[in-house]
């Protein structure tokens, strides 16, 4: 499962582990991503989507913020089902 996030498009960074005596060695931060399914507000559609949890929570507070992202989400999933 690759860990990148659908709305946001949140994915893996890099940075370093610094130990006590200061060495530093290359680590990645991954995102909390989770397989959620959503109802688009719009359309009343059902998303099987990979969201971040800062996603996840920023669409239970403002749902209207990744309308376009949806809209998109939407689309590709039609074109995928032959609707």
């Amino acid at each position: 499962m690759s860990k990148v996030c659908q709305l946001t498009g949140k994915s893996k960074s890099t940075g370093h582990n610094v130990s006590h005596s200061n060495r530093h060695t290359k680590r990645t931060f991954e995102p909390n991503v989770q397989k959620k399914t959503i109802i688009d507000p719009a359309t009343g559609t059902k998303l099987k989507l990979k969201l971040s949890t800062r996603a996840q929570r920023t669409l239970m507070k403002n749902p209207g913020k990744f309308k376009n992202e949806l809209a998109t989400l939407v689309k590709k999933q039609n074109k995928k089902n032959g609707k």
